[in-house]
C-alpha cells in the first residue's frame, strides 16, 4: 500500500433532490441509500482504504457533520476531517486540503471524489486509478476520470479530450458545460467526450502551483495558513479566514484555465445518485420494472415505481405507474418520476409552509 496516495472525500452537499431521505440534519451520503448495510460515505471510504491507508484519506464535510462522519467511520481521527465553516464550493476545501497534505506529506499524490457515487466493479476503478496516480507522479499533469457517456444526458458537465494519440490518458481541450439535447447527441457522435464525474488526482505540488498560477488571491490567502495547519492553531485560521475566500468550483477556478489537464475515460460503470430516477436506474427491479428499498412490496398492477422505506414495511400499491414513493419516519411522499426534478423546488415549498423539522 502506497503512503504517498492521499484522497480526499467531499461530503458537505445536502443531496436535496433526495428529499425526504435526505435533509439538513442527514443528507444522504450517510444514509444506506442502495440497502446494501453500508452507507454511501462509507462504501466511498472502504473504495479508496483498498488502495492507500486509512490515515491518509480525509472528509471535507460542514461543520454539522463532524460527530455524524467520526461515528460512521471509526477508522480515522478528528483531524482527518477537515469542517468547512461556510459553503465555498470545491477550490478553496481542495485547496486547504493540498496545503494540508503537503505540509505532513511533500511528495503526496492525492485523489478528490465525491461521497455518494455509485461504482460497482472496485477492482476497475482500482486499476484506473493507479494509472492516473502513475501518469501524475511522472509529470506535471492534472488528471480526471471521465465517464464513458451512454446516452445524451443533458444533466451532467462533458470534457472534451484530444482525439489524436495513443494513450488512454488524454489532453483536455475543453470542459463543457451541461448541453441541450441536441448538443448532448452531438457530443457523443464525436466520440471524444466523456462525462464530468468530479473525480480528480494530481500531486499536491501541482494542483498547489495551479493555484498559485491561476487563483493567486485564493492561494495567498491559505498560504497564510501553512505555519498552524495540522496544529491546534489550524481551526481559527480556517473560521476566520475560510469565509473571506471566493465562492467558486474547482472547474471554474482551475481546470478550464490550466494548460496541464488531462482525462482518462473510466472502464467502470458509473452514477452520480443525483436522483430517485438514477437510484431506480441503478437497483434490481422486478419483472414490472418496480425498483425496492427494505420494503415488502405487495403490488398489483404496478410499473416502473422507485419505492423506499426506512423500515421493513409492508407497501401495498396498485394501479399506479412511474412513481417515487417514499416512506419516512415524519414525511410520506407520492411523487411523480418526470418530475423528479421538481424535488428541490417541492423542498423549498415544504420548508416555507411546514417548517424545518422536516426539511
Amino acid at each position: 500500500m502506497n503512503k504517498n496516495y492521499y484522497a480526499v472525500i467531499m461530503a458537505g452537499g445536502i443531496g436535496s433532490r433526495f428529499w425526504p431521505v435526505s435533509t439538513k440534519e442527514l443528507p444522504k451520503q450517510f444514509h444506506d441509500m442502495l440497502g446494501t448495510g453500508q452507507t454511501l460515505l462509507q462504501k466511498t471510504f472502504s473504495r479508496l482504504n483498498a488502495l492507500m491507508p486509512s490515515e491518509n484519506i480525509y472528509i471535507l464535510t460542514n461543520e454539522r457533520y463532524l460527530s455524524l462522519t467520526l461515528q460512521q467511520l471509526p477508522e480515522i481521527s478528528e483531524k482527518q476531517v477537515v469542517l468547512e465553516p461556510a459553503m465555498r464550493n470545491t477550490a478553496p476545501c481542495i485547496l486547504l486540503s493540498a496545503l494540508k497534505i503537503k505540509k505532513e506529506n511533500p511528495d503526496a499524490l492525492m485523489l478528490v471524489a465525491p461521497s455518494d457515487h455509485w461504482i460497482e466493479d472496485e477492482a476497475a476503478f482500482a486499476t484506473d486509478v493507479q494509472a492516473c496516480f502513475d501518469a501524475a507522479q511522472r509529470d506535471d499533469r492534472l488528471v480526471t476520470l471521465g465517464i464513458a457517456p451512454t446516452f445524451p444526458n443533458t444533466g451532467y458537465g462533458y470534457i472534451e479530450s484530444e482525439k489524436e494519440g495513443h494513450s488512454p490518458i488524454k489532453k483536455v481541450r475543453q470542459f463543457r458545460e451541461k448541453p441541450d439535447y441536441e448538443t448532448a447527441k452531438q457530443f457523443l457522435a464525436e466520440g471524444n467526450f466523456v462525462w464530468n464525474a468530479g473525480i480528480f488526482i494530481w500531486s499536491v505540488k501541482s494542483i498547489i502551483r495551479s493555484f498559485e498560477k491561476n487563483m493567486p488571491i485564493m492561494h495567498a490567502l491559505f498560504s497564510e495558513g501553512n505555519p498552524v495547519y495540522n496544529t491546534s492553531e489550524e481551526a481559527s485560521f480556517i473560521s476566520k479566514n475560510y469565509p473571506l475566500s471566493e465562492n467558486i468550483s474547482i472547474d471554474y477556478g482551475i481546470l478550464e484555465k490550466a494548460e496541464n489537464v488531462y482525462v482518462k475515460q473510466a472502464t467502470f460503470d458509473w452514477n452520480d445518485l443525483g436522483t430517485w430516477g438514477a437510484l431506480h436506474d441503478k437497483l434490481s427491479k422486478d419483472s414490472h420494472e418496480n425498483a425496492v428499498v427494505r420494503a415488502i412490496p405487495n403490488l398489483k398492477d404496478a410499473h416502473g415505481n422507485m419505492i423506499y422505506t426506512e423500515t421493513q414495511k409492508l407497501v401495498v400499491v396498485e394501479g399506479i405507474d412511474d412513481y417515487i414513493i417514499v416512506d419516512k419516519e415524519n414525511v410520506l411522499l407520492i411523487f411523480p418520476k418526470k418530475k423528479e426534478q421538481d424535488i428541490k423546488t417541492l423542498l423549498n415549498e415544504v420548508g416555507t409552509k411546514f417548517g424545518e423539522k422536516y426539511t
